[in-house]
């Protein structure tokens, strides 16, 4: 490592708390779908800071966006009425079924909201003591308290306990057991139509359309967690609209407002009274400046058709990783995804492959130290993703 680098480490040692295991990379500067650390080294980012610059960094239109809003309104708190939170709400629900939104700041925030939302909405609309959330093996929805009970890791929630009651979870693509869980005090089932930080695994359609037959049979709500697979990543809007299903709430972030810290939930006018003025709120969710930025990426998105573009795009991607996979037998055990949500198992531990392609200009994740992970932007150039897999394939032949 350099001395830059070495720097940049000594400093956070002495400044931040220790709650990241960090890459070996200090970032500097960002465009398009390119970074470049303390060094000048230039990278490709499949990355996109985990699905959230879904547009790339410092797009220019987004930039001329965010710049003509900060000399007009930042923040007035959710006290008044803000004609950017309203024009945001519209491209927003435009895009789905939902007709009602709440904005926050961030995916947990997001599935907080729809916690809340779905024990209220028992309690105060169905007249039913029903508050237990069900939710699906291999998930993740967050980091809070709340969000970590219902993901359900002891590995995550390690010192933390206990955590808040409420919660069941039941393996996923297994019906029988999501039949057997739901009882008088189910309000909910909860779940991720792909599984991001789980591996990227999409869940069977005739699962999914099962757990929604369930949900309507059992008069509980069908939650969705849209905070990565959401905002066009999976060749649809939202991903929930690759399995022809209609959740009754979902929860959205990340790339919302293309790196500012945006959450929101979207839910429909029924679930939606669940709550009333008081119920719920955030100080600074959807202030004019983000939904501001939030709405300008969601007009690029659809003007460039960048949602459809991943879904091409992917299926593109996951067939030649396939035919990879066929010429390395024993390199690769599965690809799989949905649009640009790629996951491409390795027959073997993956950290050295990782660190390699870190080395040769490609970031990209490692999930459960097997499945290299691709979130890139999604107006991200092929040629970039064929130079990915050109060293992907020279790294796995010398191994």
């Amino acid at each position: 490592m350099s001395k830059a680098f070495d720097a940049v480490v000594a400093r956070e040692e002495n400044l931040l708390c220790r709650s990241y295991s960090r890459y070996p990379l200090a970032i500097v500067r960002g465009k398009g779908s390119r970074l470049w650390d303390v060094d000048g080294k230039e990278y490709v980012d499949l990355l996109a800071g985990i699905a959230v610059v879904g547009l790339g960094h410092c797009n220019d239109e987004i930039c001329d966006a965010l710049a003509a809003q900060s000399r007009k309104l930042w923040h007035v708190s959710n006290l008044f009425y803000q004609e950017e939170q309203l024009e945001l709400a519209e491209k927003l629900l435009a895009t789905t079924h939902h007709e009602k939104a709440f904005f926050c700041n961030s995916g947990a925030e997001a599935n907080e909201a729809l916690i809340k939302l779905a024990r209220r909405y028992m309690r105060s609309v169905k007249q039913r003591d029903a508050f237990e959330i069900i939710t699906l093996g291999n998930c993740f929805h967050g980091r809070t308290l709340g969000a970590l009970a219902a993901t359900g890791r002891e590995s995550l929630s390690d010192g933390f306990t206990p955590l808040p009651e409420g919660f069941a979870q039941v393996p996923a693509g297994d019906l029988a057991a999501l039949e057997a869980a739901i009882s008088g005090k189910t309000a909910a089932v909860l779940l991720e139509c792909v599984q991001g930080e789980g591996g990227v695994l999409p869940l069977p359609a005739e699962y999914l359309k099962g757990v929604e037959a369930l949900c309507r049979k059992k008069d509980i709500l069908l939650l969705c967690d849209e905070v990565q697979a959401g905002m066009g990543r999976t060749g649809k809007f939202w991903a929930f609209q690759n399995y022809d299903i209609r959740p009754d709430a979902i929860s959205v972030a990340k790339s919302l407002a293309n790196g500012l810290p945006m959450g929101a939930m979207l839910a429909t006018s029924e679930a939606a009274r669940g709550f009333v003025a008081g119920s719920h709120a955030t100080t600074f969710g959807g202030g004019a400046l983000v939904s501001a930025v939030a709405a300008k990426t969601i007009e690029i998105m659809q003007r460039d058709g960048l949602v459809e573009r991943a879904g091409q795009l992917g299926a593109q991607v996951r067939a030649e990783a396939e035919a990879l996979m066929r010429r390395l037998p024993g390199k690769i055990r599965e690809v799989r995804g949905l649009g640009l949500m790629i996951g491409i198992e390795l027959c073997e531990d993956g950290t050295e492959v990782w660190k390699e392609l870190i080395r040769r200009g490609f970031i990209c994740n490692l999930s459960h130290g097997v499945t290299l992970r691709l979130l890139p932007p999604l107006n991200v150039d092929k040629a970039d993703l064929d130079a990915f897999l050109a060293v992907l394939e020279d790294i796995l032949q010398g191994r």
